[in-house]
């Protein structure tokens, strides 16, 4: 999708665009029929809750599961037919742990840089900025079990930032973390997308980084975006459609109005909760 610009310059392309978006495990529709357009340059805000098919559409954006042609482009790259040309352009901290415990920090982001193919001229540059850029230079050849679990999560940022990406993708990137931590990794984000102009898409079940951090925020419920808008516009959405007086709701208070009928069922498998509980307890 392109938006028209009125300075004469070429039109804006939006970093990812899903049209109709749909993927099924068996006869479960995680996502069904999603539509929705991230601008090139802002911080967008994937929220719902367990089970309404953030990380199913995330893992579509990023190529790593198979979706037909023209359902999501990446700065208008096809994500089937040009999934290469698309992976150049991300950066990706899944849920789970990416970095090796095994290894020091400084070695778990050269390989990163190894996989996304950056030149090997180019390759210590790159990972000495990416360390650098996440406040990791003096912790770089420690092992990363060393690491506290803000500086595990800061590391795989890192790893996600050498190859300069035009879009970094953040599924759950503070979970586990205590308040301090959490404000540490955003204040990173923040310094790397403010020095680069990169897109950042989040997906977060703390409503409170939603609301600070965000520009504009989508509500998932059931595979599909039931709210839309900045923070404060669904906030004050909210109060008008309610009729109440004095302070605005809280983006909490939104994220129930959409989604509080159906958390009961909504909550993920067995294997969901395991998987969050399994990486809150090795970051925390």
């Amino acid at each position: 999708m392109t938006r028209n610009t009125t300075d004469g310059k070429a039109p804006a392309v939006d970093a990812v665009t899903c049209a109709g978006l749909r993927y099924s495990f068996g006869e479960t529709n995680a996502v069904d029929g999603l539509d929705l357009s991230v601008r090139d340059g802002e911080v967008f805000g994937l929220l719902g809750p367990n089970g309404a098919g953030k990380t199913t559409a995330i893992r579509c954006m990023t190529t790593l599961l198979p979706v037909p042609a023209g359902m999501v482009r990446v700065f208008g790259h096809d994500a089937t037919r040009e999934r290469m040309a698309v992976r150049r352009l991300l950066g990706y901290v899944p849920q789970q742990l990416s970095a090796d415990a095994g290894l020091t920090g400084r070695e778990n982001v050269a390989l990163f840089a190894r996989v996304f193919d950056v030149s090997r001229n180019e390759r210590a540059r790159r990972v000495d900025q990416a360390l650098a850029a996440v406040d990791l230079t003096a912790a770089a050849d420690r092992l990363a079990k060393t690491y506290s679990g803000g500086m595990v999560r800061r590391l795989e940022l890192a790893q996600a930032l050498v190859s300069a990406p035009r879009l970094l993708i953040l599924d759950e990137p503070t979970i586990g973390l205590d308040p301090i931590a959490r404000t540490n990794v955003w204040e990173h984000i923040n310094a790397v997308r403010a020095a680069t102009g990169m897109t950042v898409l989040v997906t977060t079940h703390y409503m409170d980084e939603a609301d600070q951090y965000c520009d504009r925020v989508a509500l998932m419920h059931r595979g599909r975006v039931r709210a839309l808008g900045t923070p404060e516009e669904l906030r004050s959405g909210l109060a008008q459609r309610l009729g109440t007086e004095g302070p605005l709701p809280t983006l909490e208070d939104v994220f129930r109005d959409v989604a509080g009928s159906g958390l009961d069922d909504q909550s993920g498998d067995f294997r969901d909760v395991r998987s969050t509980r399994r990486t809150a307890s090795r970051v925390g």
